[in-house]
């Protein structure tokens, strides 16, 4: 048997394509970096630590909102000060806060969005002092507390749908739609397929109809409380005086004088009293029904058509006119009251009825794109072309808003929102106003992220393709692998992402922005820095001049970041006073302890 059916040989280390981990993409070592340790608000040590690797872009990474409020303004001003010493550049993650309104709770207030908008215009502002000179871009979330809109597996090649999230348009409060069993033969049936979009329609429906008979029955049970209290009062000049009571504003009074008429007695009284009560009854649960009407009025008003329309106005009008003189004051009108609503209901169960829950998404990217946008906005007024970019991210797949068509709606509505109101507040022209909103806001794309589709049975391709929908948005890269199951960074060739294949996409639309890889989980593991691998993996040139690549002298003798002269004769140089290594560790030397009595650096005798 001859040898080469087990020894395999000696790989040539010469060789372009060699190395473990080389992605096979090529990325000069100026276009990679690293980000600071969210742990810590002490960023001038994690940066000084970056800039000692040699680093020329780094990413300051507070995500914790505390952290970040941590960070004193002279260190941001420092840090600045650094970068401009090194040549090197930033960029900023920012705090992980939900910029739809959305606690972790699930739950939505259009305060809790408003407190969103001003942290993250905060750190927008706050991370201007890294760059004034410049545009840097910051990192933020579309959503990290909130799961997907739609839950989707990948079977045989197709896509197929599980459940669907949806929002109550007025609250924010998410339901779900399911797939069920089906038997009764309406239904359809087993055989009828999940349509989550026909289900929602459905609901919307049975919601509406629901509302409206409530309301209904509140209206007519007030009618009957009122028609019964007046019923004891067969004789119209009872009834009478029972109305004129009832208007008076002092029953008390008014009853006491019919007494002292003798219209009434003493034990009449009391029943004048039951009576009053009874009607007060009424009119309460007429008033709450009216008030309820006005709310469903306001929102199927929203969405009406120019016809539909003139029938409210009309309606509107009429029962207006009522309620202006008084009409749950007076019982002979209550019933007239009651009729009205009841005539309210009816002809909103005729027009089109509004939406009252709508797929999350489209609740989520509404109050994502006002809050980006005025962020955008504030910042703009601010600091005009030195503004920093509002990078939307994709947050790991599973999330809401995590699918590539998803952030990129987000982006454009915001940009949208953006250049129609820099148009309207600054008198900008349309166009001037759509260049700035391309520049100032677009996306940071997190290769991880994107590849945890892979458990929920996508392919390689299928990231490729994700990375083509949103590639020309792309102002900023997280460049991290894994194996697509958890949220775990790898460096670039340690994983199963295609990185390659990701940055060609990249590369046809004209990126030429920043890829930082977020080390964090690595280095906490490893103990080791991840820079090594990620220059290894991106096979970046050692040099200015191409070769040699980082791929190529990765496992062979010697360390990027050593000194040089550590590798020669040390006693030679102590002896002669050539070098540095005489000089103590804190001057870069290696010879603890000793005294200088020279220029040269030579130890004393």
């Amino acid at each position: 048997m001859s040898y080469e059916y087990f020894y395999p040989g000696t790989p040539y280390s010469l060789d372009p394509e060699y190395g473990d981990i080389f992605t096979g993409y090529r990325i000069p070592a100026g276009e990679l970096g690293a980000s600071t340790s969210i742990q810590t608000a002490n960023q001038i040590k994690e940066v000084t630590n970056l800039l000692n690797q040699g680093m020329k872009t780094l990413e300051i990474s507070s995500i914790r909102p505390e952290v970040f409020e941590m960070i004193p303004k002279q260190h941001l001003k420092e840090i600045n000060r650094l970068t401009k010493l090194t040549s090197s550049e930033t960029s900023v993650h920012g705090p992980m806060v939900e910029a739809s309104g959305y606690n972790e709770q699930g739950k939505w207030s259009e305060a809790q969005r408003k407190q969103a908008e001003i942290e993250i215009a905060s750190s927008v502002e706050r991370s201007h002092e890294l760059n004034p000179e410049g545009n840097i871009p910051v990192t933020f979330h579309t959503s990290y507390v909130i799961p997907a809109e739609k839950e989707i597996i990948k079977e045989e090649g197709k896509e197929v749908q599980k459940s669907m999230l949806i929002a109550d348009t007025r609250t924010g409060e998410i339901g779900q739609i399911r797939e069920t069993e089906k038997f009764f033969p309406e239904e359809g049936g087993l055989k009828k397929e999940f349509n989550p979009e026909l289900e929602l329609k459905k609901k919307n429906e049975e919601a509406w109809i629901q509302t409206l008979n409530n309301l209904n029955w509140y209206a007519m049970r007030g009618e009957e409380v009122v028609r019964d209290a007046l019923k004891p009062f067969e004789n119209k000049s009872e009834e009478a005086e029972i109305i004129k009571a009832y208007a008076s504003k002092n029953k008390e009074e008014f009853v006491n004088n019919l007494i002292k008429e003798k219209k009434i007695s003493e034990r009449e009284k009391e029943i004048f009293n039951n009576t009053f009560r009874v009607l007060d009854h009424g009119s309460i649960l007429l008033r709450d029904s009216y008030n309820n009407l006005r709310e469903l009025y306001n929102r199927v008003y929203k969405e009406a058509t120019p016809d539909d329309r003139k029938k409210l106005d009309f309606y509107a009008q009429e029962i207006k006119t009522e309620v202006e003189a008084g009409v749950e004051k007076k019982p002979e009108k209550l019933q007239k009251f009651a009729k009205l609503i009841e005539d309210g209901v009816r002809l909103m169960k005729e027009i089109e009825h509004p939406t009252l829950f709508q797929p999350l998404n489209k609740f989520f990217i509404e109050k994502d794109t006002e809050t980006f946008s005025n962020v955008a906005l504030n910042a703009y007024k601010k600091f005009g072309d030195k503004t920093p970019i509002i990078s939307i991210e994709n947050p790991p797949f599973g999330t809401a808003l995590s699918r590539a068509e998803e952030l990129k709606e987000v982006i454009e509505k915001t940009r949208n929102a953006f250049a129609e109101k820099l148009s309207k507040e600054k008198g900008i022209g349309k166009s001037q106003a759509n260049e700035i909103a391309e520049k100032m806001i677009g996306a940071t794309w997190d290769t991880s992220h994107i590849s945890m589709m892979r458990k929920y049975g996508y392919t390689e391709q299928d990231l490729i393709e994700q990375t083509k929908k949103i590639a020309p948005m792309v102002k900023h890269v997280h460049l991290n692998d894994n194996f697509g199951h958890t949220h775990t960074d790898l460096p670039p060739g340690m994983g199963n992402v295609p990185m390659k294949n990701i940055l060609e996409e990249l590369e046809k639309v004209g990126f030429k922005g920043k890829k930082i890889f977020e080390g964090g989980q690595f280095f906490q593991h490893f103990q080791t820095s991840p820079h090594p691998y990620v220059l290894e993996g991106a096979g970046s040139p050692l040099f200015p001049m191409k070769s040699p690549y980082w791929n190529q002298i990765a496992s062979s003798y010697g360390n990027y970041f050593a000194f040089p002269l550590a590798y020669l004769p040390e006693q030679h140089f102590a002896t002669f006073g050539g070098g540095f290594i005489g000089l103590p560790p804190e001057l870069g030397g290696q010879m603890p302890g000793k005294q200088q009595t020279s220029a040269t650096g030579a130890p004393m005798a």
